[in-house]
Order: structure tokens, then sequence, then C-alpha cells
């Protein structure tokens, strides 16, 4: 049995992440790896934010030296730390599987319950000038009841580890603070860091940032494990390391790493920067800020959409809008349920702004947490007075199966785990949870001339399978236009049916058709 030496820094959350790949490592191999605890200057220099630092690699260069002079073996790092430009002599071995790549807003319980009478400020702590662009940008609108005429949402500098970050916010030095939710999910996995932060989390909420709006660091989520390139063991650790290697994180953020570097990269960068899989293709998302204008960019790889003539009108299945040359959904309409539903202590997933009548309705009965299927539904929650915990992101479920998996908001929401309540119309079906129908959808006489002005459209972005064929049955020669949808549920549906759909990331890129 050989003993292997792992470079890590000494922050509690460094040395979890560090000892659960250790005993990984352990199990694959059957040798020994220890770790080496290594001061770097981001640890020391704590009072200031790393972009008003002078140099680079403020996590990195002290393990760097350490092993390129042998002390250690291999060292681990979170990849968003690593440069774009490694020291010669140094080698990737492997990036790990990523999980909980969002950022997480944590707030106490008392500033939530203080927000419909909220004037002033609202400060939030974070030293991240990509945090720093988005949420003030966007954050008031999910916030329930603020209005941002009356309250100004400001960011300020936090430093520090995890749990030093968090006390801070319980001692009111903030009214809520941003983390990597990935960083606070690590320290929920060993016995010591488990107690400690289970202690600091008690009467705090949180909101899981979508990505949409508040893309992550390029590599958030993901470890990087590196050791010297020309080792003189015949391949040996370089093999075992290896077998940590995620393909499918590999390949998401050697997208979003080539991002970073196109948009000028560094710890001053104002710009989110997420790539997710879905199926076989890949959603780009950036926003934040870049010589003092706003970035928001998103678009799917891999998929190449037609052009139709501009003469032709879209369908849209809204119930309204405003966009030139579209015409909406006259024709099946949703109408809430007025019920009065027992949600106490559970989870409660709102797939559509028709479910809030019935949230509403069952206020008495309070959810332990509130989801939403997309981030509209999420404003809309807020403008009802409704905290929300996070969203799907319009993306169906797999985010939020993985988020009822977390030990770390567990510890905040006991039932995360159990089955949620799901809020949707009177057929729908998830995987979630139960299914409770709070709406329905009813077909409506409409006016001939809204028959013609249908029968002018060349292409159709349905909102759900339903929909889709309720319209088709009632006027058949809709079923020979382009149909587009988004990257969710209704993405999926269509799939097994067989019929042909072209998946959009926004709906700019179905506007954008029109040639």
């Amino acid at each position: 049995m050989r003993t292997y030496k792992i470079g890590t820094r000494g922050s509690l959350l460094a040395v979890t992440q560090s000892t659960l790949m250790k005993n990984e490592l352990e199990k694959i191999s059957g040798d020994k790896f220890e770790l080496v605890l290594i001061k770097t200057q981001g640890d020391e220099v704590t009072n200031k934010p790393l972009w008003q630092l002078d140099g680079k690699d403020f996590f990195t260069k002290e393990l760097d030296e350490a092993l390129l002079k042998g002390d250690v073996d291999c060292v681990i790092h979170s990849y968003k730390d690593l440069g774009s430009v490694r020291p010669e002599g140094i080698k990737l071995a492997a990036v790990t599987e990523r999980r909980f790549a969002q950022d997480v807003l944590l707030i106490p319980q008392s500033n939530v319950d203080k927000l419909r009478n909220w004037s002033g400020e609202f400060i939030v702590g974070t030293s991240s000038p990509r945090r720093i662009a988005n949420l003030t940008h966007s954050l008031a609108e999910y916030l329930p009841f603020v209005d941002s005429s009356k309250t100004l949402l400001r960011c300020e500098t936090l430093r520090g580890n995890v749990n030093s970050r968090i006390r801070k916010l319980r001692e009111g030095q903030y009214h809520a603070i941003t983390l990597a939710l990935a960083g606070v999910e690590r320290l929920a996995f060993t016995e010591k860091s488990a107690a400690e932060l289970s202690e600091i989390l008690q009467g705090l909420n949180y909101f899981i940032l979508p990505q949409s709006v508040f893309p992550s660091a390029a590599s958030q989520g993901s470890l990087g494990i590196e050791t010297r390139e020309n080792r003189d063991d015949n391949g040996k650790l370089l093999s075992i390391l290896s077998q940590l290697t995620h393909a499918e994180t590999v390949e998401e953020v050697r997208r979003e790493r080539k991002a970073f570097q196109e948009f000028g990269g560094g710890c001053h960068l104002a710009v989110g920067i997420h790539v997710k899989k879905i199926g076989d293709k890949y959603l780009h998302v950036h926003a934040g800020e870049v010589d003092g204008k706003r970035i928001e960019q998103k678009w799917l790889e891999g998929v190449e959409l037609p052009k139709i003539d501009r003469q032709k009108k879209l369908f849209v299945g809204l119930a309204s809008g405003t966009a030139p040359h579209c015409i909406y959904d006259e024709f099946l309409k949703k109408v809430p349920q007025s019920l009065k539903l027992n949600l106490l202590n559970k989870h409660v997933f709102v797939t559509s702004r028709y479910c809030l009548p019935a949230l509403k309705e069952s206020a008495e009965s309070k959810p332990q947490g509130v989801w939403a299927a997309g981030t509209k539904t999420a404003r809309e929650c807020a403008k009802a007075g409704i905290w929300i915990n996070g969203t799907s992101d319009s993306l169906g479920t797999e985010d939020l199966r993985m988020i009822k998996t977390s030990r770390a908001l567990r510890m905040i929401h006991s039932s995360l785990d159990q089955d949620w309540t799901v809020l949707s119309h009177e057929s729908g079906t998830s995987d979630l949870g139960s299914v409770v129908g709070v709406y329905s959808r009813e077909e409506q006489q409409v006016d001939p001339h809204y028959v013609e002005s249908l029968k002018r459209v060349g292409a159709a972005y349905w909102t759900s399978y339903p929909q889709y064929l309720a319209f088709t049955n009632a006027y058949p020669f809709m079923q020979n236009i382009l149909h587009f949808c988004g990257l969710g549920k209704t993405w999926q549906e269509f799939q097994k049916k067989n019929v042909a759909i072209t998946p959009v990331a926004s709906m700019q890129d179905f506007y954008g058709i029109l040639s």
C-alpha cells in the first residue's frame, strides 16, 4: 500500500471536500491518501474583495508551488478557482461531477416576515462582481412585496469561509447573503462540518437563484484535481485520479471556461456563465455587465432554427401578449378553482399562475416551502406575497429532484425529501409528488375571424402538449405548420409522442424565426 499526499487549503469547506475525495480515492485504489493543509493568500486576506487585490491565482499559487516542489502528490481545488492558464508542469487529472451548481440566497426568516412592510435599503452580502451585477438588476422582482421605488437593493462586501459568512448574516450585518450552494452542501457531508452547519442554519430561509437569471461562475460546483505532469510512477496516480472524472461535467465546464476567457476572464469579471446539457443539446446562459453594458445571452447549441416568411403569423400559446406578428390563445381558457387545501409543513410546486388562487386560499395551512415551475411564475408568486424557495427554470424536474436530496437544505426544511404537493391542471402528472388539479382547461367559442387568422400562422410555440392536441383536433390545418416549445416537460411529452418539434432557449429565439 502506498501513501499519497493531497494538498488542500485549510478552510473547513476545502478540508471537507478534500476529505470526501480522499475517501473516494482510497476506495478506488486501496492506497492511503492523507491531507496536507496549505495557507493561501486568498484565505489570509479577507478584508477586501479579490478583484481589489494585486496579482492573481489567490487560492492556488501556494498549492501550485507545493505540487511542483514535490511536497504533495496532488491538489484539490474548487474548479472555478483555477485560472485559464496553469503553470507549466501541472496537469489536470480529474474534473468531478458537479451537483448543486446554483447560487443560493440565505435570509433570516424574520427578514422574510418583514418584507411586507420593508422600506429603505435591502443589503445583500457578496464580494463577487458577477453576483453584484445580477442581484442588483433582478433580485427585487423575486422578493415578496418589495417595491423597487421604495427599497434600494444594495450589495456590500462579504468575505471569509462559508461558516463565517453565515454567522455575519446571523449577527445582522446583512439582510441576506449569497453563496455557492455546492459549498454549503459539501459541508453537510462530514460529521464535524455538518454539526456546525446545522447549528448556524437554524432560523434561516433560502431562495435558490435560477440559472436563467442569475447564472453561476464558470465551473462552479465541480472540483479540479491536479498532479505533476511528469511523475515517475508510470502514470499510476494519474490513472487513479482520472477515475473521478465525470464526462458530462467536463463538456459543460469546458464550454463555460471558453466563454469566460472570451469575456476577458479574471476575478473582476461581472458576468455569470452557465452551460447545461439537456438531452443532446447544450443550453448556454450569460448574464451580467461588461464595460457598463448589460449582457443577457441565452441560446441552445446544437439547434439550427428554421426561418419562415415574414408575411406569416406566429402563434404563441399564452392567453395574451403584445409581440408583433403574433396571435395568442383565445380558444383554450384556463379557469382557476377556488380550493382550500391542507398544505401544512409540505413543499408545494406551483406549475403556473393559475394555481395562485388555490395557494392563497390555503394560506392558513402554511406550507414549509414553495417552488415554481419557471421564473415568470416565481415573479407572479412574489407579487402575490409568496416567498419562493426556487424554480425548475422551465427545464423539467431534474434539478428539483436533485435539490430534494440536499442534506444542507434539509437542515432548514426537514420535509424537503418527502413527496411534494404539485398544483396543476386537472389531468396533470408529476414525478415530484401528488398532483392536485386546481385549474381546468376549457374550450371556448371563438370568432370566425380568429380562425381565419390561425390559417395565416406559419409556426406555433406550444406551452403544453394538451394545448397542441386541442388546437390540432379543432383546427387540423395547424398540424402542417412548424412547431416549437421550451426545453422542459412540454418538449419531453412531444418527444414521447414522436411529434416533430424544435426546442428553443427563449421566446426571443422563437420570434427571430421570421425572416
